[in-house]
């Protein structure tokens, strides 16, 4: 959709008398009177520009070619950029406002390109375009006209001075490329041999903590067993100690029933002794007689007659 500014002036009425200011009216309808009013429209779309220099030498005196691709519009927005507009091109088409702005914006990219090096444009192209906007932006503003963005859209020579740059670069790419795998390769191969190191430092470690553990767990069933068995031996020999001592108990026991039985059969011994006199006395008084003498006194023949 096209925007236009409408521009309404009054012609003189008499001789002498100043003109009256123009009214300026965004768009919309306006009731003009004929022979008194006239109306002038300027457009307000974005205009694109191919900004175009051919054969400009550089810095270092190479001839480029540069192609830029800008957008650019009268500032409807600022009264007073708009009043500056309607001055430089009221009455002219979009055509020839693109013109003079093309035109300044070519000067200024020639201008920038003769103070740098192809280098310079061709590797930083952000840059180059920052510097034609920043100087075209500040002359193109008292224009009334403002610079909505510029890139540079091509660099290019007749003198193939891009291409052997680029062949060097790639040349300088693949040598940093072949020089970048070497080191890479390099590179792995210590990182490997540290790590190979590394896993066979932590395996050293490793079979040597396993030997201390190893050596602490023997030491230690050692120091048990030496324990269990100095307990086991400890309660062995007081297992001995102690039958030795229930034997030893009994044989005294035995030892004493003996005792007693000797000195009961001493008693016993001496009672009999005793017993002996007295026993005599009684045999003495109650011997009898051979049994031939009472078979003699009981016989018929030896009964006398009564």
């Amino acid at each position: 959709m096209r925007q236009y500014w409408s521009l309404i002036s009054f012609f003189p009425l008499f001789s002498g008398c100043g003109r009256s200011p123009p009214v300026m009216i965004s768009g919309g309808r306006v009731f003009v009177l004929p022979c008194i009013q006239q109306i002038q429209r300027i457009s307000l779309n974005t205009l694109t520009l191919n900004v175009k220099s051919d054969k400009v030498y550089t810095r270092h005196g190479v001839p480029i070619s540069v192609t830029g691709i800008a957008q650019v519009k009268i500032q409807g927005q600022n009264k007073e950029m708009l009043a500056t507009a309607c001055q430089m091109f009221m009455g002219k088409s979009e055509a020839e406002i693109s013109q003079i702005a093309l035109e300044t914006l070519e000067g200024h990219q020639r201008a920038i390109i003769a103070h740098l090096t192809v280098e310079e444009i061709y590797q930083d192209r952000k840059k180059f375009s920052e510097q034609v906007f920043k100087v075209a932006s500040s002359d193109l503003v008292n224009m009334g006209i403002g610079v909505v963005s510029y890139t540079l859209k091509d660099v290019h020579d007749d003198q193939d001075y891009l291409n052997s740059l680029g062949k060097a670069r790639t040349a300088q790419v693949q040598r940093d490329a072949r020089i970048g795998e070497a080191q890479y390769k390099r590179d792995a191969v210590i990182r490997e041999a540290h790590a190979t190191q590394e896993k066979v430092s932590a395996q050293y470690v490793n079979e040597i903590e396993m030997a201390k553990a190893q050596r602490d767990y023997e030491l230690k069933k050692a120091a048990y067993d030496i324990e269990v068995n100095t307990k086991k031996a400890e309660s062995e020999m007081a297992y001995q100690l102690q039958v030795a001592k229930t034997k030893q108990r009994i044989e005294e026991e035995k030892m004493q029933v003996k005792v007693v039985e000797r000195t009961q059969q001493i008693t016993l011994q001496e009672q009999e002794i005793s017993r002996w006199p007295r026993r005599l006395r009684l045999s003495s008084s109650t011997r009898r007689e051979p049994w031939w003498t009472c078979c003699w006194k009981n016989c018929l023949w030896s009964a006398t007659p009564s």
